[in-house]
């Protein structure tokens, strides 16, 4: 059996999450994996931090792993492959890719897709590429998932030209989170992901749903934006396009500053008036605070029209999943959102499963194949 060691990179603004698994061959494609460690690096450019950028935060997270108490590898060629998070790969990138200058040239491209994640995305690629130059480097798409959808599902209803100048259409996200929960639950009913039919609910601060039809997204919550779909913590999720224009038009804003109360101001801090937090919100809701039970209960119900709509999209469903902070944590939201569900789905044998998600494992798994391959 050979070992390899595979560091997952997830590259923010500010922070560099990671992690460092142990993959252990078996047979010719498959291999099992093993966590050996994690970290956060925090605070990257603020001026307060002794950590100025991306490329010293990695040499940090080389530090941590190769001395201290807890170092896992003696040297750093022992990192076989390192696997990125980028979060936006628009029409380009339809699964995890190894990274070329060509690649990072379409990444560079992406940047106006996702101006707050793509740019830190890449700047932590850039700095593993100057300290491991003969190490490869797999980059896995948060949106390469939901490249299945058919035209129908990602095309709006807008002139059909800005979708073949601009690329404007429905991207979704959250993908390697949806697609790891929905391995997960094949693999907890014993059938096979081809032959199921799933609705995966990614409930934290930001929310997603997606239909996954024999182990393809046909339809996911999240638009060309992670703006569209369901409420979330900031996020207003879907509303009347035409309210926009109301708004800057009796606000005398800008649309940045319009942009600004849909993704920062809105969701459940908005409604409530009190926190983005499901805990803080159940907690005041509890207590009889009127905004906060509103916040609660428009929350729950986008929520279960998105899954009746996918249940007919799909002509029926095998399971629902829930994940993420809020969908594996509040037993509450999930009661909710079954509830006035479940004659139907006891009916149907239809399975409700809580299984955490694990994004990073997934794309452990994924640089693994890319490589291997």
């Amino acid at each position: 059996m050979i070992s390899r060691k595979i560091l997952v990179i997830n590259s923010g603004s500010s922070s560099i999450k990671y992690r460092l698994f142990n993959a252990v061959k078996n047979g010719d494609h498959g291999a099992s994996f093993r966590l050996l460690t994690k970290g956060l690096i925090e605070k990257i450019g603020h001026k307060d931090s002794n950590v100025h950028d991306h490329r010293e935060g990695i040499q940090l997270v080389l530090q941590n792993l190769t001395s201290g108490r807890d170092a896992k590898i003696k040297d750093l060629k022992e990192i076989w492959v390192v696997g990125h998070r980028i979060v936006h790969g628009g029409v380009e990138f339809k699964k995890p890719t190894l990274i070329t200058s060509e690649v990072m040239a379409k990444i560079r491209e992406c940047f106006e897709l996702a101006p707050l994640h793509n740019p830190a995305n890449y700047a932590g690629v850039e700095a593993c590429q100057a300290i491991l130059p003969d190490t490869r480097q797999v980059a896995v798409f948060d949106t390469a998932f939901h490249q299945t959808l058919p035209e129908h599902a990602y095309i709006y209803g807008l002139p059909y030209e800005y979708y073949e100048k601009y690329n404007l259409r429905k991207y979704g996200f959250h993908g390697t989170s949806h697609q790891y929960v929905a391995h997960e639950a094949a693999r907890i009913l014993e059938k096979p992901l081809r032959k199921l039919r799933l609705i995966t609910c990614h409930l934290g601060n930001g929310c997603s749903i997606t239909a996954v039809k024999h182990g393809q997204s046909v339809d996911t919550s999240m638009g060309f934006t992670p703006l569209e779909g369901l409420v979330m913590g900031t996020r207003c999720g879907d509303i009347d396009p035409a309210s926009v224009i109301f708004l800057a038009g009796k606000e005398k804003t800008s649309l940045e500053e319009i942009d600004r109360v849909l993704n920062y101001k809105s969701g459940l801090k908005g409604i409530s008036g009190l926190s983005n937090d499901m805990r803080e919100i159940w907690n005041a809701a509890k207590e009889g605070h009127h905004r906060a039970k509103l916040a609660f209960d428009i929350f729950t119900y986008r929520i279960k029209k998105y899954i009746g709509s996918y249940i007919a999209a799909m002509g029926g469903v095998d399971a629902i999943v829930f994940t993420a902070g809020i969908g594996e944590n509040e037993a509450h939201v999930r009661q909710r959102i079954t509830k006035g569900l479940f004659e139907f789905l006891s009916k149907k044998k239809v399975k409700v499963l809580v299984i955490p998600t694990n994004e990073e494992l997934m794309i452990a798994k994924q640089a693994f194949h890319v490589v291997n391959s």
